[in-house]
């Protein structure tokens, strides 16, 4: 028996999923895809400030002689790199109202996606602190200088080169994760393309763009990254 053979259409002709008329419709509403573009940017500066205030905090909690501190540090690094970002949302979203709590998509989208990258964030700045020689900050303790002013002053100073390649990926990956706030409605590119989308059945120009858009965000930061990390590699 012969097999039978299945012709493909072309997607980009007729009524296809990549039709002329589905871009231009696209083109049509292009405003209200860079309107969402906009609010993921808001979410990502407001979640990056957030991440690295807490990952300052903890990295140095972690890097300390207190095993308060040190403890104290690892419970939020373990709890929040160990449950799902999107479980953490809903919990938010849907679970602090039973307590009279209610807050904006927004503030939980940048509460949520900073807390979680914070925990990450600690961890590149703690091996950063480690990865400067015992003898600096050795040093500066041995001149009288407080804990905190010693890494303010000496290991920060220095450490920064060690993290900052693995500190520019954490920014790729927290401008990804905001993807995850659109499941609570917050009106996002992903909530925008599944919306858009959603109305009109145009889903391959919608989030081809939606694509496109996280591409623009994401790939100069990954290509700072890669920058960073051979200059590290030059200078050793």
């Amino acid at each position: 028996m012969l097999p039978t053979i299945v012709a493909l259409s072309n997607p980009f002709s007729g009524d296809g999923p990549m039709a002329g008329y589905k871009w231009e419709a696209l083109w049509q509403d292009q405003g209200v895809f860079w309107g969402a573009f906009l609010y993921t940017v808001k979410i990502s500066v407001g979640a990056l400030i957030l991440a690295v205030a807490l990952g300052i905090i903890f990295g140095v909690m972690a890097s300390s002689r207190n095993k308060f501190l040190t403890g104290l540090a690892r419970v939020y690094v373990e709890f929040f790199q160990n449950t799902p970002l999107l479980i953490q949302i809903f919990f938010v979203y849907f679970g602090l109202p039973l307590f009279g709590i209610v807050l904006e998509v927004s503030t939980i989208g940048i509460l949520c996606v900073g807390i979680y990258h914070g925990a990450y964030v600690a961890e590149v700045i703690r091996t950063g602190i480690v990865a400067v020689p015992k003898g600096q900050s050795e040093a500066a303790l041995s001149q009288g200088l407080s804990y905190l002013k010693t890494m303010r002053e000496i290991i920060l100073p220095q450490a920064w080169r060690y993290f900052l390649p693995p500190f520019t990926n954490q920014v790729v990956s927290l401008i990804k994760n905001t993807s995850l706030v659109a499941l609570v409605a917050g009106p996002d590119i992903m909530f925008m393309a599944n919306s858009w989308s959603g109305y009109n059945l145009y889903y391959g120009p919608a989030f081809i763009f939606a694509g496109l858009l996280y591409f623009i965000l994401c790939f100069p930061l990954a290509r700072l990254a890669s920058r960073f990390e051979a200059k590290n590699k030059n200078a050793y």
